[in-house]
């Protein structure tokens, strides 16, 4: 592991000591925003010490041995998602106020929270910002959803730049990796787990939906699709869309703390983790669970 340490001298730097881990994935993707982002935060902060993760256990350690310092995570929402993770298993999460710089592809999970994506951006909103108090929900496994829970697994798209590469640059990659990623889908889609929802698929499930212990979905309906996600004040929401024949079919809603799905094994999607497959799982919400570093105002 690489790691650095570095003092400013800037008259208005924040006193607060930071550590900045930076994603593995992050530096190989795109090491310019990631040069940005370091510079920016070791201009405006008085201790900052820099650590360049070569791997994802050498991110989680150096989370762990963060001391005082402020964590300031340098990556994409996989990595935003570990290092929550981490901080919940350790339990730590309430007393810690989660700073991230996004950078890399799958940035969806970042928007939605309120992130800035640009590298400078981010970096002063890291600087600047205040920390905001958010929920989350955690299911039975120990494991920790902050954006939604999708039924059946949809994939989450990764967008591509908009314009299209020319020459040998990278974009010249693209076509080939589209037929690799065909490939792969193809060769998944041919040995599905018994009784499982395929990740990806789109066909309908038959599942039993329990809201704080009262039915909206029985096993004698089927699903098209089912989310769960914080939704404010120690709430989750759930929408299930039921199977239609003709027209379509309104979605069914609910609101409450604890969330249980069951029936035939299937798969889900954690933000954007493919889960399972599994017979059961509750989520629960929990208020304020984890504090993230947002602009000010």
């Amino acid at each position: 592991m690489a790691t650095s340490a570095s003092s400013s001298a800037h008259p208005h730097a924040r006193s607060d000591p930071l550590l900045v881990v930076v994603d593995p994935v992050a530096r190989r993707t795109d090491g310019e925003s990631v040069r940005i982002a370091k510079d920016v935060l070791s201009a405006g902060a008085s201790h900052t010490k820099v650590c360049l993760a070569d791997d994802p256990e050498e991110f989680a350690r150096a989370l762990r041995r963060r001391g005082s310092r402020r964590p300031v995570v340098v990556g994409d929402d996989g990595a935003l998602l570990r290092a929550v993770a981490l901080l919940h298993r350790q339990r730590e999460l309430a007393g810690c106020a989660l700073s991230v710089v996004p950078v890399g592809s799958a940035l969806g999970l970042a928007r939605s929270l309120g992130l800035p994506t640009g590298a400078v951006a981010a970096a002063r909103a890291v600087l600047d910002g205040a920390e905001r108090r958010l929920d989350l929900l955690v299911d039975d496994s120990d494991g920790v959803v902050l954006g939604e829970v999708g039924i059946p697994p949809v994939p989450v798209p990764v967008p591509e730049p908009g314009r299209e590469d020319r020459g040998h640059g990278p974009g010249a990659l693209r076509p080939w990796l589209r037929t690799c990623q065909s490939l792969v889908r193809t060769l998944a889609s041919s040995r599905p787990a018994r009784n499982a929802v395929p990740p990806g698929a789109a066909g309908p499930a038959r599942l039993r939906v329990e809201v704080d212990g009262v039915t909206l979905v029985d096993l004698d309906q089927s699903l098209e699709a089912l989310t769960v996600m914080p939704g404010g004040g120690g709430v989750a929401v759930v929408e299930a869309r039921p199977l239609s024949v003709g027209a379509q079919a309104s979605p069914l809603t609910a609101s409450g703390r604890r969330v249980t799905v069951s029936g035939a094994h299937f798969r889900y999607r954690a933000d954007a983790v493919v889960c399972g497959p599994v017979g059961t799982r509750t989520w629960v919400a929990r208020e304020g669970a984890w504090g993230l570093t947002l602009p000010a105002g």
